[in-house]
């Protein structure tokens, strides 16, 4: 048979769809940047207030080393805070997890109640929740440890009861079969299958922590934020410059440690 006398597929339909959602999302950016009825974005103002923000710049890339002795206690506090959180978080979070997730909770009630209350702690930022804990318990690292605590359980509870969701339902549908309770079967069937998932999340709000815990210090919650606000305060720019670059840092040095952890573990 020839080449000439094939014929060739006809083309998927449905391509349209990719270009039609393209242009709406395109309409409704631009119709968000119109002055009356959207946010009023206007790009001249980067152009007529540029000179004010070159000397910030300037003194951001001159960091001053003679302050680095002063960061020490505050870049281990944050460090400390973000530790206690993700362990605190994560050991809270790994039950929670079973309980919201619909294979290990049979009972849609109890499902709901704890998918209700992880929605009102996500909803909440963290930073105001740090806020508020500061006037609850006062100024220092405790209540940017509750804050990070809260903010964990939003994370890891929503993705490691998702990746639960997804798993195939079968062992667990047959270890009720053999008459195993239902704690026996998320012990036994549930948490190997999601021991990869949890300890990957887990290992990712530990990181976010480390960016999220140098800034509740900004409403008092301890940490670098506390130096972050002082050195903003008298604006000082090489002093904040360094503060940035150990956040990078550790940023950095902690990604990498993760992922090797993250490669042996997962």
């Amino acid at each position: 048979m020839s080449t000439s006398s094939l014929e060739l597929p006809p083309r998927p339909g449905g391509r349209w769809r990719g270009w039609v959602i393209a242009a709406v999302i395109a309409a409704v950016t631009v119709f968000t940047c119109l002055p009356v009825v959207g946010i009023d974005f206007d790009l001249s103002g980067i152009a007529r207030n540029w000179q004010h923000g070159a000397s910030k710049v300037l003194g951001l890339l001159q960091p001053d080393w003679s302050f680095f002795p002063r960061t020490i206690g505050p870049l281990l506090e944050t460090l400390q805070m973000a530790v206690i959180g993700t362990a605190v978080g994560a050991l809270v979070s790994l039950p929670l997890s079973f309980l919201a997730a619909r294979p290990t909770n049979p009972h849609p009630w109890l499902r709901g109640a704890v998918r209700t209350v992880l929605n009102v702690v996500r909803a909440v930022p963290d930073l105001l929740s740090a806020a508020v804990l500061v006037a609850m318990v006062g100024v220092g690292a405790l209540p940017g440890i509750l804050a990070l605590v809260l903010f964990n359980v939003g994370i890891i509870v929503k993705l490691v009861s998702e990746s639960i969701d997804a798993m195939d339902a079968g062992p667990i549908e047959a270890g009720r079969a053999a008459g195993g309770t239902q704690l026996q079967i998320n012990r036994t069937l549930a948490l190997p299958d999601t021991w990869p998932a949890f300890v990957a999340q887990t290992l990712y709000v530990f990181e976010l922590n480390v960016r999220a815990s140098s800034v509740l210090g900004l409403v008092g919650a301890g940490g670098l934020g506390l130096l972050i606000d002082a050195v903003r305060t008298y604006y000082r720019y090489d002093q904040l410059s360094l503060i940035i670059l150990e956040i990078l840092v550790l940023v950095v040095l902690l990604d990498a440690l993760s992922a090797a952890v993250r490669r042996r573990l997962v």
